[in-house]
């Protein structure tokens, strides 16, 4: 009994902490004009440490110490500023000016956008991951590990699951009455042959041989936000920033998944900044 009163009082602190966590974060992105879309070393925001993404607000010191690196990112512009230590910069509204009266760092113009919702939406879920840690984990996930919830940024998915195969892979459009796809693999994933239709619910099945293994569904995003990811997609060797600009964009879009898939793999390649782990909900 003991223990689950305890158990009542630690959901109920990270509740509470979760939505104070969100006034706050509301009231601050009134003010904020960029973030850190990179971070490494010694860096500090008005003598404190900061982390990445990070709002910054006009008229706010950004300090680098030697060798640390930094990139500030305007939120309306798009306008990211690499930086380089040693050096003191102060934040304005449209870019940021050396604290020194030196030479105002040089802007590398993107066509990267991120809102402050999105910005606040991730921090939100990274303070609630850390929070949770503390509470006893769930129940096993289910068999089926993609594409399990909300809205998928490819038309030409590859589903998976946990259990390894022979398998019997069905997918139908929600609601329908016959499959629009059905295939067998050997392993636990397959690829859709062909591509879906846009904006579109769908539902899907994997069976081996009479027993079901799990039964998930999904939406593929509207034609023109398939076209925007794949038109703003990075490749493998692009600068952390736009790899991390594109996993905002992912969430931003409700791909919610595929955005966690990223910061698990941005985190396992930085680190140095453990609160990737925490935009994935890890």
């Amino acid at each position: 009994m003991t223990a689950e009163v305890d158990m009542k009082k630690t959901i109920q602190r990270a509740l509470m902490f979760c939505f104070a966590f969100v006034a706050a974060a509301a009231a601050w992105a009134a003010n904020s004009v960029a973030f850190f879309s990179n971070l490494k070393g010694d860096v500090s925001v008005d003598g404190a440490k900061p982390k990445i993404l990070a709002e910054l607000s006009s008229g706010q010191k950004v300090r680098l110490g030697a060798d640390a690196i930094a990139s500030v990112m305007f939120i309306a512009s798009g306008k990211e500023f690499p930086l380089k230590g040693p050096g003191e910069f102060v934040v304005q509204e449209g870019g940021l000016a050396a604290s020194a009266g030196g030479a105002p760092p040089a802007a590398r113009t993107t066509e990267w956008r991120a809102s402050t919702r999105v910005l606040g939406q991730v921090a939100q879920t990274s303070a609630a991951s850390v929070r949770m840690r503390s509470i006893p984990p769930p129940k096993p996930p289910p068999a089926l590990l993609f594409p399990t919830q909300g809205n998928i940024a490819t038309l030409q998915p590859t589903f998976r699951w946990s259990e390894p195969g022979p398998a019997t892979v069905t997918l139908s459009v929600a609601g329908g009455d016959k499959p629009v796809i059905t295939g067998k693999t050997s392993s636990n994933s397959y690829r859709v042959p062909a591509k879906l239709k846009p904006d579109t619910d769908y539902a899907w099945v994997v069976a081996s041989g009479d027993k079901e293994l799990g039964s998930g569904k999904f939406r593929t995003l509207p034609s023109e936000a398939i076209q925007q990811v794949e038109k703003r997609k990075p490749g493998e060797k692009a600068e952390f920033s736009d790899r991390l600009m594109f996993a905002l964009l992912l969430q931003d879009l409700g791909a919610v998944q595929e955005a966690q898939e990223l910061w698990v793999k941005l985190s396992k390649e930085r680190a140095d900044l453990p609160e990737l782990a925490g935009f994935a909900g890890k």
